[in-house]
């Protein structure tokens, strides 16, 4: 991890949610050069032995010990009009952070878990970010966009507007159809090391990191 003023064009945003135990996410943390983290989110990163460069947040979840010990690295934005995951990716983009992963997001209160995912289509505008969990990874679309896959991957298709969007290299086909309903792109499957989607509307897309059937 960089451990001086220059801020690398990567960074990791460490979230409120539920630490994560699979290798990637926890990859991701452990070989960050640059990690923003949430100030709720502090407490469970110092206690695995990781400074964040960065602690961001209202501070309403960060001890007085913490506080007072890491007082040089906080950034206090008492803004209730944002959630402290927005604070960071701001911040991150302010500082020029070009691509950005985030990490312990999900895997607690659902509706925290769905405002989070949907938050990717605001932060998708102006810089590049990826949202890891788990079991997989969410990615904002707006665009005909092609992803790097492999054969039997789950990919997901959740849909914000009432646009038509199209497919190729699933499993179930999807042409010039729009998503009415979040059910309806969920739990596809890639065919290949590869695969397109079609788009001018905001979507979210889920690949899992593994083959479950």
């Amino acid at each position: 991890m960089e451990t001086n003023s220059i801020i690398p064009k990567e960074a990791v945003i460490v979230a409120n949610g539920q630490y994560p135990t699979h290798s990637i996410p926890v990859g991701i943390i452990e070989k960050a050069r640059w990690i923003v983290c949430c100030d709720g989110a502090a407490e469970n990163l110092l206690a695995r032995g990781i400074t964040p460069n960065v602690i961001i947040g209202d501070l309403d979840s960060l001890s007085d010990e913490n506080r007072n010990r890491f007082s040089d690295i906080i950034i206090q934005i008492k803004d209730q009009e944002t959630n402290d995951l927005t604070k960071a990716v701001r911040h991150c983009i302010e500082q020029g952070v070009k691509i950005i992963s985030i990490v312990a997001a999900t895997g607690m209160r659902e509706d925290h878990i769905l405002g989070n995912i949907s938050l990717l289509a605001d932060y998708r505008k102006y810089t590049q970010v990826k949202m890891y969990t788990d079991y997989g990874f969410f990615t904002s679309i707006a665009e005909t966009t092609d992803f790097e896959s492999f054969e039997g991957q789950t990919v997901s298709i959740f849909s914000i507007s009432p646009t038509p969007i199209s497919v190729w290299g699933l499993k179930y086909p999807i042409e010039n159809r729009i998503l009415a309903n979040w059910w309806q792109g969920s739990l596809n499957e890639s065919l290949g090391e590869s695969f397109k989607i079609e788009t001018t509307g905001d979507l979210f897309v889920f690949q899992s990191y593994i083959r479950y059937k």
